[in-house]
């Protein structure tokens, strides 16, 4: 079962803008830390960018500091990443990731299945 939903990829030029959101139909995401990763063709996953659930603490990969921004609306139950100033090398599917520590010291760990974002003119 798909445990969440991202969206809002696609094609865009150099210099150009994206949103992407991460939506979980079945679970709460209130006490979830969430992040987005990203695998370009070839290469390794790597972490983008991270936002905490207590306090909002966000944190990011040096490569997107200053383009991207990592955000959550709990109302909403979804997370978004706005990824601004977008470079060829962004290129990449991007996935969203779900952890949570329950009281009996398990970990959740939840995956979407990904949007490709292409950024090429």
């Amino acid at each position: 079962q798909v445990q969440l939903v991202e969206s809002g990829g696609g094609l865009v030029q150099p210099g150009g803008s994206l949103r992407l959101s991460c939506a979980a139909p079945r679970f709460t995401l209130d006490y979830y830390a969430m992040n987005w990763f990203r695998q370009a063709p070839g290469k390794e996953r790597e972490g983008v960018a991270c936002i905490g659930y207590s306090d909002g603490s966000t944190s990011y990969a040096d490569s997107v500091k200053g383009r991207f921004t990592i955000s959550r609306d709990n109302a909403k139950n979804t997370v978004y990443l706005q990824m601004n100033s977008l470079r060829p090398e962004d290129t990449a599917v991007y996935y969203c990731n779900g952890k949570t520590l329950q009281a009996t010291g398990a970990t959740l760990d939840y995956w979407g299945t990904g949007t490709l974002v292409t950024v090429s003119s």
